[in-house]
């Protein structure tokens, strides 16, 4: 072949595999630059330089509709301009956001025919939308949700600014009364919330309140309040206030929050008496104290809040008293009885009381669910797992159609761009209606891109057809299988909490400070390296994927061999710390399951289930010997020594100090 026709086909070559790699570059390739310059001047407030880069990036850009809402986001009060956005990207995510802070703007303004027009398209409302909602309904003369705006009021929680005319026009109308101001009062105080118990003080006349002063005692030194001589229980104002005192001081001695009501009861309402009972009740069970059933009783059951009545639940729990668990979730509103916790329990306590079939017919329904209790529900029939976990495997072509779908494009350029937040809101609200194969289909899209907590997410929506091969996915496999090895512990395991720190995202930081895969504390990572003889340890390597898995593996099985091998008592411990896992142990044995079920932190209590029904999966992913999830729960052995103290220090910040220990 002559040497000019040689360069001639080479050319041509060179060409063709331009066009390809022009062809298969995202829409978005070229643009990025100038997008993501464009948003840092949005937020700076540099609108001059924004409006000049955003002229340079064409309208058929996939992340035009960003620009087009920067535009309109500044002024919210243009509602022509917002009408003009809402009907030029309909049904998107940005659309919804843009409606949000539109609605509440008009709520502001008081334009309550606005308001109302367009409050129904908005998908969330937040608390603060409800409230101008309400509120528009009555200044129109519209009274059909006024039970609904009189319920907002019964809260132990700070209200948003745009709530308080809604409650004065309520108070003035005489649908608010003092007595009802009284009952809030009790919620804030239930809730640790003196700010909002101060904030109501004014709606009471002045001669029957409590001070100001006497709530900030009662929070703070609740002893020192308790002790004072100057403390009258026949006033309700004090009254009030000294029962706050006596729950402060129960959450870290409920004896002695005993012993100074003991004294006072003949000076008490049995009303009154009963709901003190209840909330001494209340925190000696999360203390797991053994005085917590009989002060249940002493409450009497009436009156009770859905979490007094959970924790009753959890004290008969770890008493073996199945009579009492049966009652306290008997007692449970329909709603919260009918969730798989309690669901479970509930046939536990019949089987228990010899009512194996009422028992079976729960176990039967539950069974059918994938998560922790339905795992546990399908071993008391005799279930197999394996039989659950049939893969639906989607085709090329259904992944390529959801590629197709606006907000996934735009999601996926968002992720390109590192802008997670974004991206995560766009696929969120992309996925919101998918049906079964077209979440499995997303979950695999989001597979094949490397977003591994997408694709988990997407794929646990599913109602009926399941891929668990992409719920539980296991990147890092064969780094993550040489550390389980080297340190003894199961790989399954290992997975299972990894997928539940992490869902596999290498630069996932939680708010505390933990970083990586597996979510290793700055000052535990120092502990490790030091443990590990590395020097000039930096905790940015946290964050790369073979430090923290080797780090993080290193820890759990530290953690596992000093809580006597075993691993729920670890599994608690690597979230909440050691010596809390230690405390939360009994002086005698336990089932894993019932202590599990009395953790008192609710996150830590979630993550232990999650965590240990994950390891399930990926036992049968991995082909391990089939184990019973009862059985990898086993038998918590009893304390060898005595419980901390609660204010013992822990590898971990406390994750719920409102729930009744810090």
């Amino acid at each position: 072949m002559p040497h000019g026709a040689r360069q001639n086909n080479s050319s041509i070559v060179k060409f063709l595999l331009v066009l390809c790699t022009l062809a298969a570059a995202p829409a978005w390739a070229g643009h990025d630059d100038d997008f993501l310059a464009a948003r840092e001047a949005w937020a700076k407030g540099d609108m001059r330089r924004f409006e000049r880069l955003a002229a340079k990036i064409p309208d058929d850009f996939v992340l035009r509709p960003y620009l087009e809402y920067w535009k309109v986001a500044r002024q919210p009060g243009d509602d022509s301009r917002v009408a003009d956005f809402l009907a030029a990207y309909p049904d998107t995510w940005l659309a919804d956001r843009l409606r949000g802070e539109w609605l509440k703007d008009l709520g502001r303004r008081e334009n309550w025919p606005a308001y109302l027009a367009e409050f129904p398209r908005l998908s969330r409302p937040e608390t603060t939308h409800v409230c101008f909602a309400r509120r528009a309904e009555l200044a129109l003369g519209d009274r059909r949700s006024l039970d609904e705006a009189i319920g907002l009021w019964f809260t132990g929680k700070d209200m948003p600014s745009a709530c308080s005319p809604l409650f004065a026009v309520l108070q003035s109308e005489g649908l608010l009364n003092e007595e009802d101001v009284w009952k809030r009062l009790r919620l804030a105080f239930e809730a640790g919330n003196p700010g909002v118990a101060k904030s109501l003080l004014a709606a009471i006349p002045e001669t029957s309140r409590p001070a100001a002063i006497w709530v900030d005692r009662a929070y703070r030194e609740p002893a020192k309040y308790l002790a004072a001589d100057t403390l009258d229980w026949g006033s309700r104002a004090q009254r009030e206030a000294g029962f706050f005192a006596l729950s402060r001081l129960a959450r870290t001695d409920s004896v002695a929050a005993a012993r100074v009501l003991e004294p006072v009861l003949p000076q008490l309402s049995e009303a009154d008496q009963q709901y003190v009972w209840g909330l001494l009740a209340l925190e000696a069970a999360r203390r797991h104290e053994p005085q917590a059933l009989p002060w249940f009783q002493k409450s009497g059951g009436v009156g009770l809040s859905e979490l007094q009545r959970e924790w009753w639940a959890r004290a008969a729990l770890r008493g073996g008293d199945w009579r009492a668990v049966l009652w306290a979730i008997s007692g449970l509103g329909e709603e919260n009885r009918s969730q798989p916790v309690w669901q479970y329990w509930q046939g536990r306590a019949l089987k228990a009381l010899g009512q194996g079939l009422a028992a079976n017919r729960i176990f039967a329904q539950l069974s059918r669910e994938h998560h922790y209790y339905g795992l546990l529900a399908g071993e008391e029939l005799g279930a197999v797992m394996g039989a659950q976990t049939i893969n639906i495997k989607v085709s090329g072509e259904e992944v390529d159609a959801v590629a197709r779908d606006a907000g996934i494009a735009r999601a996926l350029a968002l992720y390109e761009l590192e802008l997670r937040t974004e991206a995560a809101s766009e696929w969120i609200w992309a996925v919101r209606n998918f049906y079964d194969r077209q979440l499995l289909a997303a979950a695999e899209l989001a597979r094949r891109k490397g977003w591994h907590d997408r694709a988990i997410n997407t794929a646990e929506k599913t109602r009926e057809l399941h891929d668990f091969d992409l719920r539980f996915l296991s990147p890092y496999r064969e780094l993550a299988s040489k550390e389980a090895k080297e340190n003894k512990l199961d790989e399954a395991w290992v997975y299972g909490l990894m997928r539940q720190e992490s869902r596999f995202v290498n630069v996932a930081k939680s708010s505390v400070g933990a970083a990586g895969l597996m979510q290793i504390m700055p000052a535990t990572g120092r502990w490790i390296a030091q443990r590990l003889g590395i020097k000039r340890f930096n905790t940015k390597s946290l964050n790369e994927p073979e430090t923290n898995i080797r780090f993080g593996t290193y820890y759990l099985g530290h953690l596992q061999e000093s809580l006597d091998g075993h691993p729920v008592l670890a599994t608690a411990a690597y979230n909440a710390g050691p010596r809390r896992a230690q405390r939360w142990r009994d002086d005698k044995p336990m089932e894993g399951a019932i202590y599990i079920e009395s953790i008192p932190f609710t996150e830590t209590r979630d993550y232990v289930k999650k965590v240990m029904s994950n390891a399930m999966y990926y036992a049968l992913r991995f082909g391990q010997p089939s184990v019973l999830l009862a059985d990898r729960l086993g038998t918590i052995p009893g304390r060898a020594m005595p419980a901390l103290p609660a204010d013992a220090d822990d590898t971990r910040p406390s994750l719920e100090s409102s729930e009744g220990e810090s």
